[in-house]
C-alpha cells in the first residue's frame, strides 16, 4: 500500500475515532500533497508524486513544524508548541526510520566511492544520489555537512 492510500485509510480511522488532531493533520498533509501534484502537472504529464517525493514533502513539513515550535517556545506559547510537536509525531509515523550519524556517514562514503567523487565540485552529484536513494530516511542538512567533511579530507 502506497503512502497516499495510507493517508486516506488513517484519515478514515481518525474520523471514526473522533481524533481531531490526527484528522486535521492528515487533511493538511493531503492538501499539501494535492498542491504539489497540481504544481507538478505539465502539458504532457498528469503523473502524481511518487512515494519518494512524498517522503521529501513530509520531511519538509516536519522541518517547518520544528521551526514553528521553536518560535512558539521563544514566544512563550507552550500550548502552540505542543500542538506543533503533536503534528510532527503524526507526520513522522508515516516516515521510515531515520538514519543515525554513522549510517549517514557510511552511506555518503559508499556513494562517494561509487561515483569516484574526490573534490567539492562533486558534492552536488553525491547529494543528488543520496536524495534519490535515501529519501525520508536521512536528514539532508546533516548529510551535506558529512559529505563536505568527507570530500574535503585528503585521501
Amino acid at each position: 500500500m502506497g503512502l497516499r492510500e495510507q493517508f486516506t485509510e488513517q484519515m478514515k480511522d481518525a474520523m471514526k475515532a473522533k481524533d481531531s488532531r490526527r484528522l486535521s493533520t492528515l487533511r493538511m498533509v493531503l492538501a499539501a500533497l494535492k498542491d504539489r501534484d497540481i504544481a507538478a502537472r505539465t502539458e504532457t504529464s498528469r503523473d502524481l508524486l511518487g512515494d519518494d517525493e512524498i517522503l521529501l514533502l513530509l520531511a519538509k513539513m516536519i522541518k517547518q513544524r520544528e521551526e514553528s515550535a521553536a518560535a512558539y517556545e521563544t514566544g512563550n506559547r507552550p500550548e502552540l508548541a505542543a500542538t506543533e510537536r503533536e503534528e510532527i509525531n503524526i507526520i513522522r509515523s508515516f516516515m521510515p526510520a531515520q538514519m543515525d550519524a554513522s549510517q549517514t556517514s557510511a552511506a555518503a562514503s559508499a556513494v562517494i566511492a561509487e561515483l569516484g567523487a574526490f573534490a567539492m565540485k562533486d558534492m552536488g552529484r553525491v547529494m543528488a544520489v543520496l536524495k534519490e536513494r535515501f529519501a525520508g530516511q536521512m536528514d539532508f542538512a546533516k548529510a551535506s555537512v558529512t559529505v563536505k567533511e568527507l570530500l574535503s579530507t585528503p585521501r
